[in-house]
């Protein structure tokens, strides 16, 4: 079956998926010489995603709505830079694009909403401007529109390294049929270069210093014995050193971590990236439904957006 659709002469349209992550371990390990944190991840997709449409044109207007009044559709978005981006890597000026956005994952949110919208772009593009470049190389380009968008671009269950750009597959035979129950407050947001100053300025002493002791506590992650076999026996641990950071100042942080633990049956919680979002692990989908049916009136009173999701096994991906 064809991804693409045909509209007007000379365009054709797609449909693509661009879902959230959590970070089921995010260490902060220390500094690098280009200013940015070295850190050791373990990222998951999750089915909390946003969709878009996007048509093609040979007028080299590239354009941008989105359904989400707080989000800006300027050359800011990294929807719009990453259509440039790869844009001017193919060499043709008149390669053009229509786009929107239907945005489900919230903002400011640590989910890597932005990176994954960025993500599906170059992806979309990619293949309705016919330009055939590799994975290699949009994982290159996705790089430098952000740390999260390589792993965007890949998804699933992976090793993170460097500013969290650089993947490794877990030595898992398939994706966990685990689940999250997700909240957020809907007026707060968390942002993502303040939380790693904060970070520097609590932890900084304690940093590792080289990159051979970068590697080791790399390797120390590779060789943790709940990534090969994921279990309600044998979960992940659950760290995040940024929430060490973010949490004693962000209010709402602590009362989505306090609410989240009072839940049922769940193997651990946890907040996701730099914040303010946080989740409860659950073993499988059902259980975690069954909790969040019980829960999400009363969340809802409380201010915050919830959402219960299954991890998945893939990044971007086009709808059929």
């Amino acid at each position: 079956m064809s991804i693409f659709k045909h509209s007007r002469e000379g365009s054709q349209s797609l449909r693509i998926n661009a879902p959230a992550k959590i970070n089921l371990h995010l260490e902060v390990l220390g500094l690098r010489a280009d200013g940015f944190h070295e850190l050791a991840m373990v990222m998951q997709s999750i089915d909390l995603v946003d969709y878009l449409e996007i048509t093609s044109n040979l007028d080299g207007l590239i354009s941008l709505s989105v359904d989400d009044s707080n989000l800006s559709s300027g050359d800011e978005n990294l929807i719009v830079r990453a259509a440039k981006l790869l844009r001017s890597r193919s060499g043709f000026d008149n390669l053009g694009a229509t786009i929107h956005l239907q945005k489900n994952i919230p903002i400011g949110a640590g989910l890597a909403g932005g990176s994954s919208d960025g993500a599906a772009t170059l992806i979309g593009l990619n293949s309705l401007w016919r330009l055939n470049f590799t994975q290699k190389q949009l994982m290159e380009m996705g790089a430098e529109l952000g740390s999260d968008v390589p792993f965007c671009l890949e998804g699933g269950t992976k090793l993170c390294f460097g500013r969290g750009e650089r993947l490794e597959s877990v030595n898992i035979s398939s994706t966990p049929p685990m689940a999250v129950i997700l909240v957020k407050n809907s007026l707060e947001s968390v942002s993502t270069p303040w939380a790693y100053g904060r970070c520097k300025e609590i932890k900084g002493s304690d940093y590792l210093k080289y990159e051979t002791d970068f590697e080791r506590r790399r390797q120390q992650l590779r060789n943790e014995s709940w990534l090969s076999s994921f279990s309600a026996l044998n979960p992940p641990p659950l760290q995040n050193d940024l929430q060490q950071v973010v949490a004693p100042e962000n209010q709402s942080v602590q009362d989505s971590l306090k609410i989240l633990s009072g839940f049922s049956g769940s193997l651990g919680v946890a907040m996701s990236g730099s914040g303010p979002s946080c989740f409860a692990l659950y073993s499988n989908y059902n259980d975690a439904k069954v909790v969040y049916d019980l829960k999400k009136n009363s969340l809802k009173e409380l201010g915050l957006d919830s959402w219960c999701c299954s991890f998945q096994s893939t990044g971007v991906a086009f709808e059929l």
